[in-house]
């Protein structure tokens, strides 16, 4: 018996030794640091609920090896019966009602915190809440913004400002998950139907956050990633980059083929995935590689049915200059 109480024993004590180390760099136990007040509303009912089932845990393990020990077989005969225990109605009711007790609290505390996760704050006279769509496709995310501005896979945002994300996919895709673990939590992008949620970065800094929904087989690399800015630095951008997307200029060329064609294709469009495109005549004709864009090929999903014109002009301009020479 003594052996497997110091198994016992051991295989309890391991993970407390550890979780100091594991706990130092977070180590996928916890939420990340929260940058915006929904995403600290969710690391609040993260920790609130974990404390509960950190104490359950040690209560029913504690009980469990109290139990071992107390009630062990001694020099008892193997093949006679232990001690019979009847009438315990006030333990029986206590363990009725405790679980039921602490699930209403829970639910209480967590029905309080979701309006302040899930509801969009109201714009205030002082401070608009920009608004920006965001559009999950394989494997891209697509960010619009008011005044027509177009980024991929990268969301520019100013700090201190309420963003409200309007968040859906084409008719014609699947079903993607936007979230940026610092600044929220995950909303479904579905085809057809939209979807809201928000963010107040409370910092500068670029946040990192992935497709949750599997979505394909190049799932892994639909990556997202939100830049903040001081509030001045992103006005400026702001309007730099729509005048660059009028006069032809702007990167969104090379994001479009970074973002929606080089993860099939190669970045050099040598091939992958998808077929090899580099030097080939479908690259210099600017009718074919709309056509097979907006309408899609055998195993080729239609990506740009809902783009622009100056998106489409943007990418076949960048395809014919940087991949149409590739030998």
């Amino acid at each position: 018996m003594r052996p497997k109480l110091l198994v016992i024993a051991g295989v309890l004590v391991t993970p407390l030794v550890t979780a100091a180390t594991a706990l130092a760099g977070n180590g996928g136990f916890a939420p990340v640091a929260p940058e915006s007040p929904n995403a600290h509303a969710i690391k609040q009912s993260y920790l609130f609920i974990s404390l509960f089932a950190f104490a359950i845990f040690l209560l029913v393990e504690g009980l469990l090896i109290a139990f071992v020990i107390r009630y062990r077989r001694k020099k008892r005969p193997r093949e006679a019966d232990g001690a019979q225990i009847h009438g315990a109605s006030k333990l029986e009711l206590a363990w009725t009602a405790g679980p039921v007790l602490i699930l209403a609290v829970i639910a209480t505390f967590v029905f309080v915190k979701l309006p302040t996760i899930q509801d969009v704050p109201a714009s205030a006279a002082t401070s608009q809440n920009l608004v920006v769509d965001v559009i999950g496709t394989q494997f891209t995310w697509q960010f619009r913004y008011p005044n027509g501005v177009v980024t991929i896979d990268r969301m520019r945002a100013p700090e201190g400002r309420t963003v409200e994300l309007h968040i859906t996919s084409p008719d014609w895709d699947v079903i993607h998950s936007w979230w940026i673990p610092a600044l929220g939590g995950k909303m479904d992008a579905i085809p057809g139907k939209l979807n809201k949620t928000w963010f107040k970065a409370t910092r500068v800094g670029v946040f990192q956050g992935q497709c949750a929904e599997l979505c394909g087989l190049y799932h892994a690399k639909m990556l997202a990633a939100v830049e903040v800015m001081p509030a001045a630095e992103f006005d400026s951008w702001y309007e730099e980059r729509r005048a660059q997307q009028e006069a032809g200029t702007s990167p969104l060329g090379e994001e479009l083929w970074d973002g929606t064609c080089a993860k099939c294709h190669g970045l050099e469009g040598e091939g992958g995935y998808g077929p090899r495109i580099a030097g080939t005549t479908l690259i210099k004709n600017t009718q074919s590689i709309e056509a097979l864009l907006r309408k899609g090929g055998i195993l080729m999903p239609p990506v740009g049915r809902d783009w622009t014109t100056d998106e489409m002009n943007a990418l076949t301009d960048y395809l014919k200059e940087r991949v149409g020479n590739q030998g």
